[in-house]
Parts: C-alpha cells; structure tokens; sequence
C-alpha cells in the first residue's frame, strides 16, 4: 500500500510538472518575428534568448491579445559594457490611436546602473515617462517584471514590488486603456543616439553580440484572445486581480522604490509642461 501511494504521489508531481512546464513554454506563448536567427528558444520553450549585433537586433511577440491581465516575464538584461543598447518589454496595441505599457531598460557602461524606463500610451499619446534605477544587479540573475492592468488601475512591479501606478481617471477627463487588446513585445536592438546618458555614450560593438534572457512566463491571470474572431476571455477560476488595488503596505514600498530610486517623473516636470502638469498629476 506504501509502495502504491508512492507511485502516486511521483506521478502527481509527475503530472504538475508537465503542466507547469507546458503553461509557461514559449513555444506555445510567442512567435519570434525577427532577428533573422539571433532570437532562440531553447532548453524545451523553457528559455527565450535575443540577442544584439551590428547587423541586427531581435524580437518576439505573444500570440495572445489581452484585455487587462497580470502578466509576469522573468527576464536577465545584457551584461558588461551594455551602453547603447535597449531591451525593451511592453503591451501595444495596433493602429493610429494605439495603447501601451512599457518596461525599457537602457544599457549603461560597465559599473553604472541600469535605467528602467516606463510610459503608458492611450489613444496614441505617451509623455508619461518615469524611470528608475534598481536595487540590485539586473544582470547577475533572472528577475520578475510584472504588469498588473485592470478596470482600476496599471500596476507596475519589479520582484512584486510596485513601482508606479497609473490609475484610471477617466472621470476627471484622463484617457484610460481599457478597451484595445494588446500583444506582449520584447525586442533587443540598439539605440545609441539616446539610450545612454542622452546619447553620448555609444554602443561598442567589441562586445557583441549581445544577449538578453527570459523565462517561467505566467499570464494565468489575464483575459485573451488568440483570434480576431473570438472576444476576449477570462481565467473564470482566478478574477481577484480584476480588481485589485495597492493596500497600505504596498504603497509604502512604492514610496521608498521612488523616494530612493526614482531619477524621472513626468509630473515634476515643470519646464517641459509650462501650461500646467497633465491632468493625473494633480490627481494620484
């Protein structure tokens, strides 16, 4: 009987394993849409690498469209002199009038930090724009970068610590994504004339090719579609996140990510909006 609750038990994990892996796999999630081969998934659609060289960067994207999900993407950034370069990770819809949810990162020379630039698009319109430095090496190891998007708010986390919140504030006139699904995009490429330090530090190329890392993908929390034919649905066994909101908790760690952290925010910038701050500044 021992013997027999033994099997079981190995074939349970067996079985949790296997559905484990194959929810996060790549090559169900993405397809990889450029890089001419210098963009890999590897280690059975455990792993996704894209990589960088002076012919050509790399990218990929999702094969679900999502409207309003926590998506979560484990990603390791470009080691060494990394100056120039830009992983970029975000959320897009299609068109003129288009919305977006970016994670940047920007490359910096060898010693000096990392700058995580975030933005949030409606309609087509951006100017958003608040960037971070982070607390540990984002290039030592894998670390879990998280958009949270919702009726109420978009929630940015690093390591499921919130960063930023932009919140709907369509009552007081401020546009809100709400109604475009939107693909999941990553891309390696190079950007030289503005990445690093506004541009004068250039990439250099000795260290190429470049690579960046991504894994344990999980987008269980989320409404999706996989076809323009179909509407978007919902995970109906998890929806607690459709409504969730930071607690008192989370805002104090918000503080001190941006109290001690934060080196750009949109709505300090006097001189760049001399009319007045937009709207959500006054608001949040």
């Amino acid at each position: 009987m021992a013997a027999f609750t033994t099997k079981q038990s190995l074939l349970l994990l067996s079985l949790l394993l296997l559905i484990s892996l194959s929810a996060g796999s790549f090559f169900d999630n993405f397809d990889i849409t450029w890089g001419n081969g210098r963009a890999n998934i590897v280690e059975s659609g455990q792993l996704l690498t894209c990589t960088l060289d002076k012919i050509s960067g790399s990218g990929f994207q999702s094969k679900k469209e999502y409207l309003f999900g926590k998506i979560d993407m484990k990603m390791k950034l470009v080691a060494g002199n990394s100056a120039g370069t830009v992983t970029a990770y975000y959320l897009s819809s299609k068109g003129e009038t288009w919305d977006e949810i970016d994670f940047e990162f920007l490359g910096n020379v060898t010693g000096q930090p990392y700058v995580l630039h975030t933005n949030v698009f409606t309609g087509g319109k951006g100017n958003r724009e608040m960037q971070f430095y982070l607390w540990f090496d984002p290039t030592a190891d894998f670390h879990t970068y998280t958009v949270l998007w919702n009726p109420l708010n978009i929630i940015f986390l690093v390591d499921g610590i919130p960063i930023r919140v932009f919140k709907n504030n369509e009552a007081n006139g401020v546009a809100y994504p709400k109604s475009q699904p939107m693909k999941i995009y990553s891309s390696l490429w190079e950007a030289d004339d503005w990445a690093t330090q506004g541009g004068k530090v250039k990439t250099d190329w000795t260290n190429a090719p470049f690579s960046a890392s991504y894994k344990s993908f999980n987008d269980v929390d989320c409404c999706s579609r996989t076809s323009l034919l179909n509407w978007v649905t919902c995970n109906a066994n998890s929806n607690s996140w459709m409504w969730t909101t930071l607690n008192s908790n989370q805002y104090g760690q918000m503080k001190w990510v941006q109290d001690d952290y934060m080196i750009y925010n949109y709505c300090t910038d006097f001189k760049r909006f001399p009319q007045g701050l937009p709207t959500e500044c006054n608001l949040n």
